[in-house]
């Protein structure tokens, strides 16, 4: 699970195309690597070894501040829990 630190004041609101996964993430672009499906590539190759293609599906559904940012860590939570909020 990828949630934000607490006291997190900005962040981004990201949406995977590929599976579908919704996350927040500290780092804010219009599109990044899926934490989920996506695989960071291994840059360390031989000389007969292709260059990895690093594929982005995971695009930037909306910038998070203040408040906002608590609020939807909150609710991603509730979701990956099944909605026990018990926990909170």
């Amino acid at each position: 699970m990828y949630f934000v630190p607490d006291d997190t004041e900005r962040c981004g609101f990201y949406e995977c195309e590929a599976c579908g996964s919704r996350f927040l993430h500290l780092q804010i672009g219009p599109i990044m690597v899926c934490p989920y499906c996506g695989e960071t590539p291994d840059m360390e190759i031989g000389p007969d070894e292709e260059m990895p293609v690093i594929e982005e599906h995971a695009k930037l559904c909306k910038v998070l501040q203040g408040e906002e940012v608590e609020q939807y860590d909150a609710l991603l939570s509730l979701a990956l829990t099944g909605g026990d909020y018990n926990w909170i």
